[in-house]
């Protein structure tokens, strides 16, 4: 069996010397050679030989195919996204294994699984059964050579996604609904997703520490994002480019922005909880999550070891990226009856979320300003 094992490794390296393959085909061939030698080594140390087996000339007659299946899918599961779209062309069989999701899946959650929240999963569905539901491997918005291997992925779609017409051969295309089909599809910017941006319009004053809801594309040759803000009141639809990936999540509640959370933890708040608020300008605009620490009463001297703040029905939030006397420096909230509460001069305050996730936290504190907002 190891002898079978080597000879199928050894005759990849061969067919690779007579085909025309990618970039990657090199790397592959070097990681093989890597543990090759180990295995090699290690069974000569247990097992010397005197005289070397003399080479196979079946060797001349084989192809990748001809590889263990659990080598070959060890292969294919080490490859880029590049890669596995190059090997999908080379024949009808390692299409079929190139295209497979449990491949796909691990690139799709490696490079987008921390922004792609329910919302966009759903939002997926509805696109796939839109009109526009085949699959169109043009990018919107993209122009250019890209060196991750984006030229590379775009031909290796138009080729899969068309129908074989050779002979008698089964007809098969690429499903609009796998999980390769939704990695291009995000991956050319053709896709828009819902997900939450801070600091939106690149870092505007008035958007200072919040989060707000958009759809995102996704543009590679930057590798940033354009977003669509919802429109406010009259305002037409909001557009930002170059938004990068630190500033973007996935939504963390399945909350519309129109609505107001109901809040489960404000019983629970005590000085200095961490909090996530929404706010919205007027009863027009879309609600943002803005963030602040919960503070103590007029009443408490900040003493912990006597604060009894936690006890009253009201509770105090601070949010002090603004200077002392702002108006937007505190504001008071109801925990018993709790509801939107404000004005049109100051805006009104939604719901609340306790934030107890640490890599929350301290996403705010990096993007805490350089000095104090009026």
């Amino acid at each position: 069996m190891l002898l079978y094992f080597l000879i199928s490794c050894l005759s990849f390296f061969f067919l690779s010397k007579s085909l025309s393959l990618p970039p990657w085909a090199s790397e592959t061939k070097t990681l093989l050679s890597f543990h090759l030698s180990k295995n090699l080594l290690f069974t000569n140390t247990l097992h010397p030989t005197t005289k070397p087996d003399p080479p196979s000339p079946a060797l001349d007659h084989m192809s990748i195919l001809d590889l263990p299946d659990l080598a070959l899918d060890r292969i294919l599961d080490l490859l880029p996204p590049s890669g596995l779209s190059s090997m999908a062309m080379v024949c009808s069989s390692l299409r079929e294994r190139c295209v497979s999701d449990h491949l796909w899946e691990k690139h799709l959650v490696n490079k987008w699984g921390k922004i792609l929240g329910p919302a966009a999963h759903r939002e997926w569905k509805r696109y796939l059964s839109s009109s526009s539901r085949h699959l169109d491997s043009s990018p919107r918005h993209q122009t250019g050579h890209h060196p991750l291997g984006f030229d590379t992925i775009i031909s290796c779609l138009r080729s899969i996604s068309s129908v074989l017409r050779d002979g008698d051969r089964q007809k098969k295309a690429l499903p609009v609904d796998s999980t390769m089909s939704f990695y291009v599809s995000l991956e050319t910017g053709r896709f828009w997703f819902p997900a939450q941006v801070y600091n939106r319009e690149n870092g505007h004053v008035g958007f200072m520490l919040s989060c707000y809801d958009a759809e995102l594309s996704y543009d590679t040759h930057t590798d940033t994002f354009q977003a669509r803000y919802p429109p406010h009141g009259r305002r037409a639809v909001g557009v930002e480019k170059g938004v990068t990936w630190e500033r973007l999540r996935a939504a963390p509640l399945e909350a519309s922005p129109h609505h107001l959370h109901l809040s489960e933890s404000l019983n629970e708040l005590k000085p200095g909880d961490h909090i996530e608020i929404q706010w919205r300008r007027n009863k027009e605009f879309p609600y943002g999550w803005w963030y602040g620490i919960v503070g103590h009463l007029e009443s408490c001297d900040g003493d912990l070891n006597h604060c009894h703040c936690h006890l009253s029905e009201t509770v105090v939030l601070e949010f002090n990226q603004y200077t002392v006397g702002s108006r937007w420096r505190r504001t008071i909230i109801n925990k018993r009856d709790h509801r939107e509460e404000g004005n049109e001069e100051d805006g009104f305050y939604g719901g609340i979320r306790k934030l107890i996730c640490k890599e929350e936290i301290a996403m705010w504190t990096r993007l805490w300003p350089s000095s104090n907002l009026e």
